[in-house]
């Protein structure tokens, strides 16, 4: 089985699970499942913002442990203070490190946009990314097929959620462009193999209408690249990473920040 294969197959295990534990009812009684959500897509495109959305995780399946021992509250606040636009929070436990609680800590501190990132298989999940805080949602092209992907949308639009739809490659892309997603990115690294490829944005961005909100995903590293990327139509810059590596994630968002300015 490839990684994604092995995720997908532990993930739907895990939902079936939730779902036992944390019935509908009992996820609309959550205190943000009412609330009204900020939108991604208009801290994305104001041109007041730097458009980075910058993630919080503590593993990934590629790289093992990143910062394992990250504090949610810390860093996210730390993010926000810097200048960025939207927060990104990984909720997968088992290969990404999350804890349960993570993004409603990161909501309860954190007045901007931020992104629910999981594995997203089963409607349920949307809804209890709203019990969660979560203003949008990921959905991954190579994981769903494209009348699914449409039925998740609708669900999370429904719900006030916004989605950004990921995608990777030619096919995944045009089909994201009549998909109805408020934004849709696009995955420098290709989920198979785990190779990261940052040319790939741009290239697989010329087949995006312009009206599109556009977001690059992975293997983003320097103000360099984000500037390029902006110039080749890119709104938005998913990074977590690069953040995440240093010992004071929001020191080196910080730092990213100052570079863009100057």
């Amino acid at each position: 089985m490839s990684i994604l294969e092995t995720i997908k197959a532990h993930k739907i295990k895990e939902v079936a699970e939730r779902k036992s534990l944390y019935p509908l009812p009992l996820l609309e009684k959550s205190i943000y499942f009412g609330s009204p959500c900020v939108s991604l897509k208009q801290y994305i495109t104001d041109p007041e913002r730097t458009g980075i959305i910058a993630e919080f995780k503590r593993k990934s399946p590629s790289k093992g442990d990143i910062n394992k021992y990250a504090n949610v509250e810390e860093v996210t606040l730390g993010y926000m203070q810097a200048g960025v636009s939207a927060l990104s929070v990984l909720t997968d436990t088992h290969f990404f490190g999350a804890k349960p609680d993570d993004l409603p800590t990161a909501r309860k501190f954190n007045y901007c946009p931020i992104l629910r990132k999981d594995f997203i298989l089963d409607a349920y999940q949307i809804y209890e990314s709203k019990s969660m805080g979560a203003d949008a949602i990921l959905l991954i092209a190579k994981m769903l097929d494209e009348k699914t992907i449409i039925e998740f949308r609708e669900i999370a639009q429904k719900l006030g959620m916004e989605v950004l739809l990921e995608t990777q490659n030619e096919e995944e892309v045009k089909m994201a462009a009549n998909s109805g997603a408020d934004l849709v990115g696009i995955n420098n690294r290709d989920l198979s193999t785990f190779d990261v490829d940052v040319e790939n944005s741009m290239r697989l961005a010329e087949l995006l209408p312009k009206s599109m909100v556009k977001v690059a995903e992975s293997g983003i590293e320097s103000a360099a690249t984000i500037k390029l990327l902006k110039a080749n139509g890119f709104d938005g810059f998913l990074i977590g990473e690069y953040f995440m590596r240093h010992s004071n994630p929001a020191a080196k968002c910080s730092q990213l920040m100052k570079e863009l300015r100057r």
